[in-house]
């Protein structure tokens, strides 16, 4: 099947038929790392299994176990750790609502990792029948309840990871600063092991580059690389913006 349309050029065709080629690779490049993934052999097993803390029936904080976070029939756990707080030299605004705003700025929340869980709690409405998702950060648990409620979350698990070392053992720390990992485990049977993280975060990247370590999962950034100005250079996400309701 030919692809036209109206009033494009022979040069447009032809430049766009090749992009096209590279495009069809660029798929058949993403389904083969995507088998290779499922084909990694077992992870090692959970040295322990954490005690996080998340809201309770009655609304304060109460305790949960990392193998309480698998539904029955649902053997793989997702856990995005964010940074709440976010790193100390991140100048952007914090929040504005009344349970929140009078936190110091290095306790605020980042606002990338906002923008990314915005973003998964969409989606969380359609893979929550899948896999469980779990988002994970050192504020307590209050402080974790306002921001959602702020953001208007409903599909999130929010967790608190104050008072154990999961993000120490699962490479979300630097310099006791929480970082944005995300990480898979797989229960079988009794035993929970880690299955994948997002490591690519850590690694090297070209000059200009972000870590993009969950970068096939954000839509906004996927749709700016659609465009003809593609990812602005000098923007990064904010918390609220000037258009805001």
């Amino acid at each position: 099947m030919t692809i036209t349309f109206p009033g494009e050029s022979a040069e447009y065709r032809a430049a766009r038929d090749r992009l096209l080629e590279q495009e069809i690779d660029l798929r058949r490049r993403m389904e083969a790392v995507a088998a290779a993934r499922r084909k990694l052999p077992p992870g090692g097993e959970i040295p322990e299994d954490y005690v996080f803390q998340e809201q309770g029936a009655d609304g304060g904080a109460t305790d949960v176990r990392m193998s309480e976070l698998f539904a029955p029939g649902k053997d793989s756990l997702a856990i995005y750790t964010f940074m709440f707080p976010r790193y100390p030299d991140d100048e952007r605004p914090g929040p504005t609502s009344k349970a929140l705003k009078a936190l110091p700025l290095d306790k605020a929340p980042c606002p990338s990792c906002t923008a990314f869980l915005d973003q998964i709690d969409a989606a969380m409405r359609h893979a929550g029948p899948l896999v469980n998702f779990a988002a994970a950060a050192e504020a307590p648990v209050e402080q974790l309840i306002a921001f959602a409620s702020e953001r208007g979350w409903r599909n999130l698990r929010l967790l608190s990871t104050a008072g154990n070392s999961y993000k120490q053992d699962y490479n979300a720390d630097y310099k006791g600063h929480g970082m944005p990992m995300l990480n898979v485990f797989h229960r079988d049977g009794r035993t929970i092991r880690h299955f994948w993280g997002s490591e690519l975060f850590w690694a090297k990247h070209d000059p200009g580059e972000d870590p993009r370590h969950v970068g096939t999962l954000e839509p906004l950034w996927n749709l700016l690389d659609l465009t003809p100005q593609g990812r602005p250079a000098d923007w990064q996400e904010q918390i609220s913006y000037e258009d805001d309701a």
